[in-house]
């Protein structure tokens, strides 16, 4: 074959194809410049209703590549690119890597659903199955969580998903319960008034709702009560305030006499 009329052959089909070129460059660029603008309009809008900066990133990065990847197919069409067989084997290929990591793509949507939805905040006290602790960090894969004890826990974000999930820090007052037992013979009308003044006293203990105490079990030793009172937890430490309010009723129940007895058993010997 000519060497001359395949040169002018692929030029022409060059030339054709050029102007589809032209308009495909055009439309990503476009797309790359939307998507930057689109991105700084939705993280300008979020600042100014004050939401979280977790919150802010996930939306922010969703409208940027959601635009990107628009621009990208339209432009890929442009040139005549076969979507449908690439997509194909996209799926494909996505089915069987998101089956063998499974667990992976639960852990990210997990992460994606609890930015959403947004359970707890950064610095929140939380209990989550068997930890307690404070947030420290919620990204794509796993919740880090540093303990009371001084543990850091990671924590994945499927099984935080799926757990109980209790907040300490998401409403200032937070009530606290003492679980004390008395003796029989005791005047439990006075054991109650005791108690109540002693809570009452406390400094950080709410007036509303106020103090109480219920009896609550008749067990094999000891008549058993529980001791309820209110915090406000932005003010007031809910451990030192705990362990104030055992020391003054066990303190106050040893100078009035009021029994807290230990667990006893009666044993009858048959001749």
């Amino acid at each position: 074959m000519d060497i001359s009329a395949t040169l002018q052959e692929l030029l022409a089909d060059f030339l054709a194809f050029l102007p589809n070129l032209l308009v495909s460059l055009v439309i990503f660029v476009i797309g790359l410049y939307l998507a930057g603008l689109l991105t700084k309009i939705v993280r300008r809008a979020m600042e100014m209703r004050n939401s979280d900066p977790e919150i802010t990133i996930l939306i922010s990065q969703i409208t940027r590549w959601t635009v990107l990847i628009l621009g990208i197919v339209l432009a890929l069409e442009q040139i005549g690119f076969d979507l449908t067989a690439f997509l194909a084997g996209v799926g494909i290929l996505g089915f069987t890597v998101g089956f063998a990591l499974q667990d992976v793509s639960k852990n990210f949507v997990s992460g994606l659903l609890l930015l959403l939805d947004q359970p707890f905040d950064i610095g929140d006290v939380v209990e989550i199955g068997e930890y307690i602790g404070t947030v420290a960090t919620v990204d794509i894969r796993a919740t880090e969580i540093y303990t009371f004890d001084g543990q850091n826990v990671l924590i994945p974000n499927g099984d935080v998903f799926t757990s109980a999930i209790k907040n300490y820090s998401r409403y200032d007052k937070r009530r606290v319960e003492i679980k004390l037992g008395v003796a029989y013979r005791s005047d439990l009308e006075f054991v109650k008034q005791t108690i109540l003044e002693i809570v009452s006293a406390l400094e950080g203990v709410l007036d509303d709702p106020a103090p109480f105490v219920w009896f609550n079990n008749l067990g094999e030793s000891k008549i058993e009560l529980t001791a309820y009172f209110w915090v406000d937890q932005s003010k007031t430490n809910v451990g030192e305030l705990t362990d104030t309010a055992i020391t003054r009723i066990v303190n106050t129940f040893v100078e009035e006499g009021i029994e807290i007895p230990y667990p006893t058993q009666k044993v009858h010997l048959v001749q």
